[in-house]
């Protein structure tokens, strides 16, 4: 029986996935926008099992993320290779000290990664770089037409990219302006040769319900660019808002060693209606090539849930613990922060076998970066619980778990001051803050948990290991979805400690994290 595997390969927000092959290994990079680390890279040998080695872009000076708004921060990189040296290009929207493309280098993937090159007048987003044959390299992106003839209007231009100085040089092309007649949104170019011509892959019809992946093709890489005549090649916008996946697009294209081809490429999976609240995932699908033009999943021309596995040997990692105890010199890699830290806030070393999280004034409602350390939601159904010792000494501080879809939408549950202590269950929705429902404590060490069956949350609090007490259950999770919150990211959810405005010397000691996916396909195809 053929080996089998499930999408999608990443789960949780992992939008605008882009590849690279280095003989039998394959690299991945996904956008990260206002959370730091940024670009998380991943490792496969076989396109469908991926473990993360590293961030991209680790260091406060190659991300200044300091006020980037929600669902601002890094779109969309490419990650490249060529002559012992990993490339990657990315943009940084709305950076308030640095802003547009830029290029950092690596000849190890695990590091370290070079400062950012910014690139002088590269306007746009979504960059590419394109290693021809003869030794010429090329960049590419999209940018808002001007002036625009309609809402949408984008151009993909070309610029040939001097590898020495990392900078563009001669004149520039606009090579595609969209598949169809006033076609909204055509981005995320990468251009590829095969079999001497040049292939241009793009994205149009914007990131949502109507995203879908164009094609064309000319004999020269500055063109003219005929189009696919069975453009979109791939799409779902006709399937209707209660397909199992939907936005299919932002795709890229890898060659294996044994000649396959497949591609990368984001969709979301509602559920409950139409809200994903997991956001962007990244799929893999087969493609072939037939007359001179690729053919996206053979036989159905949608992105399938299951497909037979690529020819390559299996390759499996270990797989990572439900539950952080905290015992390690550093984070582990799937914890992420708000923005750039702009100090310290958490230690593993000031209580060993903790988190210790100081509360500051920053909150999430702000666009800075509060003292949150979160990790993705990956699961439909997941449950999430964590163990804190904390006393709160005013009524403006707090300490528990967050579920962020933005600052203007999440859940807390905090362990808070009243008259008495007590755990506060707090939704932000439209920009508006309301107190769900309290349940009164006494111990200082107490166990949190949420737990989410599709758009139906329930919240805990234990005093006692799993004497498990509802502070409300029924809550509804689609203020978490990107159709109600706007945006470009899924849920994170993790630690949280704030003053709320006020300063404090207090802080939180987290003694454990855990999370569990609840899927009933988690282990099918695995």
């Amino acid at each position: 029986m053929a080996r089998k595997f499930r999408n999608p390969i990443l789960r949780g927000c992992h939008p605008d996935p882009s590849i690279c092959r280095v003989g039998e290994d394959y690299y991945l990079v996904t956008s990260t926008f206002e959370y730091f680390p940024g670009l998380p890279l991943y490792h496969s040998r076989d396109l469908v099992h991926w473990h993360q080695i590293r961030y991209v872009l680790d260091r406060p000076s190659q991300l200044p993320l300091q006020g980037v708004r929600a669902s601002g921060g890094l779109y969309a990189p490419t990650i490249r290779f060529h002559q012992g040296t990993f490339y990657v290009v990315c943009t940084l929207v709305d950076g308030q000290t640095k802003r547009g493309n830029f290029v950092v280098t690596a000849t190890d993937p695990k590091g370290p990664w070079s400062e950012p090159i910014w690139l002088e007048d590269a306007p746009g987003f979504d960059p590419s770089l394109f290693f021809d044959d003869d030794g010429r390299v090329w960049f590419t992106a999209a940018n808002l037409a001007v002036p625009g003839q309609y809402e949408g209007h984008t151009q993909i231009w070309l610029q040939e990219f001097d590898l020495t100085r990392l900078c563009l040089v001669g004149e520039r092309h606009v090579i595609w302006e969209g598949a169809l007649r006033k076609g909204r949104w055509s981005e995320a170019p990468h251009i590829y040769k095969v079999d001497g011509r040049y292939y241009l892959v793009t994205a149009e019809g914007g990131t949502d319900y109507h995203h879908s992946v164009m094609v064309a093709r000319s004999e020269t890489v500055t063109g003219p660019y005929e189009p696919n005549p069975a453009n979109p090649v791939l799409t779902h916008r006709h399937l209707g808002w209660d397909y199992p996946v939907v936005g299919t697009g932002h795709a890229d294209l890898v060659e294996t060693q044994n000649g396959e081809w497949w591609m990368v490429l984001l969709a979301m999976r509602p559920y409950g209606g139409y809200f994903y609240n997991l956001g962007r995932e990244t799929f893999l699908v087969p493609l072939r090539w037939e007359d001179g033009w690729p053919v996206v999943s053979p036989g159905s021309g949608k992105v399938e849930l299951s497909y037979p596995a690529p020819n390559l040997p299996e390759c499996r990692w270990p797989s990572l613990p439900a539950c952080d105890p905290f015992d390690s010199p550093d984070l582990a890699l799937h914890w992420t922060f708000l923005r750039t830290p702009e100090e310290k806030f958490w230690s593993l070393h000031e209580r060993p076998g903790f988190l210790r999280l100081r509360l500051r004034p920053q909150q999430l409602s702000e666009p800075v970066s509060p003292s949150f350390i979160g990790r993705r939601q990956q699961h439909i159904h997941f449950a999430a619980r964590l163990a804190l010792d904390f006393t709160p000494r005013t009524p403006n501080e707090g300490a528990g778990l967050a579920l962020i879809q933005n600052n203007n939408f999440y859940y807390c549950l905090l362990v808070t001051l009243d008259e008495e202590r007590v755990v506060r269950l707090i939704r932000r929705a439209y920009g508006k803050e309301e107190t769900l429902a309290t349940c009164p404590i006494s111990a200082s060490y107490v166990y949190l948990k949420v737990e989410a069956h599709k758009q139906d949350y329930a919240f805990y609090v234990a005093e006692e290991f799993e004497t498990w007490r509802i502070v409300a259950e029924g809550v509804d999770g689609r203020i978490l979805s990107t159709p109600v919150a706007g945006g470009f990211t899924g849920v994170y959810l993790g630690m949280y400690a704030s003053s709320h405005g006020q300063p404090s010397e207090n802080y939180a000691d987290f003694d454990w994290f855990e999370y569990v996916g609840l899927d009933e396909d988690e282990f099918v195809y695995r």
